[in-house]
This record gives C-alpha cells, sequence and structure tokens, in this order.
C-alpha cells in the first residue's frame, strides 16, 4: 500500500532506478567506507552532529537554484537523482527543530517556506495539496532528456518529480508536512504556516473521509487525481496527531471529530491475542492481514502513547517477530566482512522474501535480515518514550547499531555529485531488502532514515500532540 504512480517506486522505496545496482558494488562501497573509518583515527564528532552534517549537505547541494529548497532524499548513487520526497522533508524539519538551534530553526523554515511555495504553486491545482516528490536540482534523465531545473521552475511553478511518476498525493505524506508545519507553527508562532497545516488537514478532509465500514481517511490520489482505494493504519495514525494538533492550535473542535474518526479506524485494526496492528484495509470492509508492517507498531506508541498503554504492547510485538541481525555471512548481505547490524526489518513478509530471485528487474537478491534503519530509529525512540523496565537498554543498542551504520556504511556516495561530510547520514538498509509491499530498500543514505535516528537521539516524539 505505497500509493505510486508510475515505476514501482515510492516515498519509501529505492529502486536504483536504472542502475542495475550489483550486491558486489554495494559490498565495495561500503568497504571503501571502512578502509576509510579504520585509517582515520579518531571519531571526527559526535553521532549526531554528523547526522545533522548530512541534512545540511543534502539541502545545499545545488547552490544555484536560489534560496527556496528542499532536501534531496537519497544519494546519487540511488539513480533518483534530484528526487524529494515530501515526508522525507517534513521529517528533516522535524528533525532540525529536535535540534533546538537557531541553525537548526532556519533551515527548518526554509523547508517550511518551500512545501508553502508547493502548496501555493503546483502547476496543477490550487488546493493546498503537495505531491508525493519534487526535483530540487538539475539532471539528464536515463534517456538523454534534461531537466533543468531546480525545485522552483522557471515560471514560478514548483517542481513535481514526473519523470518518475512522483505526481500523486498520498494522505499520509501529506499528514506528515501538516505535523512538520505545525511544529513549526507552535515553534515560530508564525501564522503562515498554521495556515498550510489548516490547508492540508482541509483537503485531508475532502479527500480521504469515507463511510465504508471500517471509516477512517483514505489513502489519497494518484497522478490522474483518481482516488485510491486503500485505507491505511500508518496514515490514520499520522492523522491522530495532525488533526490533534489543529484541534489544539485553532481551537476548533471540528479536528476533534476528525481525529476521532482516524483513531477509531486506528483501533479497529489492533489484534489483541497477538499485541500488534494489522497494516489496513484494501476495500473499507476486510481487514489486511498480510503483511504485518513495523511503523504501524512503533507509530501508534508515539501518537497515542499513555492514553492506551495497552497497545504500546505492539512495541515488544515488532522488536521480537521483527528483529534481524544482519553479517556477511548472510544470503545476499552486502555488509562488509567483520561488521554486523541489529534492528528490525520493514514487515512480516520481509523475513520471507525470495532470496533466489531479484527484488525488482536489475536489482539485487533480498537479505532476509536486512536491517531497516528508518524503522529500528522507530523503535529505538518509542521505546525511549515508554520508559518501561529495560526499554532504555534496548533502545541504546538499537541506537549503537545505527550509529555504526553512519560510521561504516555508504561510503564515497554523494549528493548533488558533491562529496558528503565524513561519516555523515544513515543509510536505509543495511543491505538489500525487500519490503513485501512491492518495492524495496538499499544501502544509500538516506534523509528519511537520518532524520529519525537524530530525533530517536533526541528523545524527540514527532507525534505527540
Amino acid at each position: 500500500m505505497t500509493g505510486r504512480q508510475g515505476p514501482a517506486l515510492s516515498r519509501r522505496s529505492l529502486i536504483g532506478a536504472g542502475l542495475g545496482i550489483s550486491a558486489a558494488g554495494l559490498t565495495a562501497a561500503g568497504t571503501a567506507q571502512a578502509v576509510a573509518a579504520g585509517s582515520a583515527g579518531a571519531r571526527p564528532s559526535a553521532g549526531p552532529a554528523r547526522g545533522h552534517a548530512f541534512l545540511a549537505a543534502a539541502m545545499d547541494a545545488y547552490p544555484d537554484q536560489g534560496r527556496i529548497r528542499l532536501t534531496q532524499s537519497y544519494t546519487d548513487q540511488a539513480g533518483l537523482f534530484s528526487t524529494t520526497f515530501t515526508y522525507d522533508n517534513a521529517l528533516a524539519i522535524l528533525a532540525h527543530l529536535a535540534a533546538r538551534t537557531p541553525a537548526g530553526l532556519t533551515r527548518a523554515e526554509t523547508l517550511g517556506d518551500a512545501l508553502l511555495h508547493a502548496q501555493d504553486h503546483d502547476p496543477t491545482h490550487d488546493d493546498g495539496r503537495l505531491r508525493q516528490a519534487y526535483n530540487t536540482g538539475p539532471y539528464t534523465f536515463y534517456d538523454g532528456s534534461l531537466q533543468p531545473d531546480g525545485f522552483v521552475r522557471a515560471d514560478g511553478t514548483a517542481n513535481v518529480g514526473t519523470q518518475f511518476g512522483f505526481t500523486g498525493t498520498a494522505v499520509g505524506d501529506m499528514a506528515w508536512a501538516g505535523i512538520a508545519l505545525s511544529a513549526l507553527a507552535r515553534r515560530t508562532g508564525a501564522r503562515r504556516f498554521l495556515t498550510g497545516a489548516v490547508r492540508i488537514g482541509e483537503w485531508i478532509e475532502r479527500t480521504g473521509r469515507t463511510d465504508e465500514p471500517l471509516g477512517g481517511y483514505k489513502f489519497g490520489v494518484d497522478g490522474a487525481n483518481q482516488k485510491l482505494p486503500f485505507t491505511s493504519t500508518e496514515h490514520n495514525t499520522d492523522l491522530v496527531c495532525l488533526f490533534g494538533r489543529l484541534a489544539l492550535l485553532t481551537g476548533d473542535r471540528v479536528w476533534r471529530e476528525r481525529r476521532a474518526r482516524a483513531e477509531a479506524f486506528v483501533k479497529r485494526m489492533w489484534e489483541p491475542s497477538g499485541g500488534f496492528f494489522y497494516t489496513g484495509t484494501n476495500d473499507g470492509v476486510t481487514v489486511n492481514k498480510s503483511p504485518i508492517p513495523e511503523d504501524t507498531q512503533t507509530w501508534t506508541h508515539l501518537a497515542f502513547g499513555s492514553r492506551d498503554r495497552g497497545c504500546s504492547r505492539s512495541l515488544d510485538w515488532a522488536g521480537a517477530k521483527l528483529a534481524v541481525l544482519d553479517h556477511s555471512g548472510r544470503t545476499n548481505s552486502t555488509v562488509p566482512a567483520g561488521q554486523s547490524y541489529e534492528g528490525v526489518t520493514f514487515s512480516s513478509a520481509s523475513l520471507l522474501a525470495n532470496e533466489g530471485a531479484p527484488i525488482a528487474d536489475g536489482q539485487p537478491k533480498p537479505d532476509r535480515n536486512g536491517v531497516w534503519f528508518e524503522g529500528t530509529a522507530h523503535l529505538a525512540l518509542a521505546l525511549r518514550d515508554r520508559g518501561a523496565r529495560g526499554d532504555e537498554a534496548r533502545a541504546r543498542r538499537l541506537l549503537d547499531s545505527i550509529e555504526q551504520a553512519q560510521e561504516l556504511l555508504g561510503g564515497t556516495q554523494t549528493v548533488g555529485g558533491r562529496a558528503l561530510p565524513e561519516r555523515s547520514g544513515v543509510v536505509s538498509a543495511s543491505s538489500p531488502l525487500d519490503t513485501g509491499f512491492g518495492f524495496g530498500y538499499y544501502p544509500y543514505r538516506h534523509t528519511g532514515a537520518t532524520a529519525w535516528y537524530l530525533m530517536a537521539a533526541a528523545r524527540f516524539n514527532p507525534l505527540r500532540v
């Protein structure tokens, strides 16, 4: 349930489009970084400082394209060029705010203003929507065609990611943008950010609200503006936060009713006998019981917290049922010899992936024990937030694994053709992994994974009202 249009890509996927990246090539990149790390002596700075250095480099990669800009989502080696996913930029805003520094606030405001620009300057629609992704710098596409613009085109419109088909609008992406804008409104008091968040909430209400038996809010629209039939537990969890924030910041009680509708859907996805949440529904009537993803277990706790401690059992389910340990001896692992990484994978289906077949055409074969570092950071943060006996120690082990990945994986990667600061940025996965939802994750440094790590390190819960 990724809501993608065009190629088999989503705001969470990384296919290495057209590159035919091999496991050997990924291993070589990791090994190069390991060699560099081994010869560098003392660690140059703390993990969070290097994570913020990566976010800054990914945001500043195209200095000739003007002040209004977004953050490139993945390193160039992923093959998505200057693609900048709305979801990743929302996370970047929140990570910058989590730093609680003047420089972080300035970067967060700049990205927030870029999202507002996209709302106000969509090339087709004037209804407050944001697209799945944009371009933030020029590049030459695989067919030789030039994409010459930065985030703002010559006519002032936002540069929508049409070449990869990232033209639809998902409720989850919109919700995260609204959460980021509402956080900016709260931190700065600036009315424009609250206005943008309200516009997002109203678009979701108009487009996503459903009276189907399971209720909640549906997935969004595709690039042709056709409504998608799915309803996602993850998306409705995001809305619990967004609508709750809007109720608090505007004083309008209508947002409380909308929050209750989203929360009721999420609670219908709870499986009490197993202690986990299902992924959602494909038709509004029948619960989709497989695969079971990680984020519906961790984000629900971050959104509900002490209001529903019973549902926090989902953290234990994720920590036990999705736990993985990746090392070079694993089938299809790209982890260099002598290293190992612990954490969680994307979903129950990831653990059953066919290791004898590529994840997608031209792509590597999956490692069932590949660590999904974004989800590992979700879990670390949620455990820290819950604070039960043993939670902090478990979270610290997960953060140690992420910090080792930042130091040793993804060497020689670039953004906008520019070298990254040393050992900065977290790869999305330790080895190629199959999500079970039609796409994969790969060892490329990633804005989203880095932002979640930074929020976990700072104990900053982005989903708490």
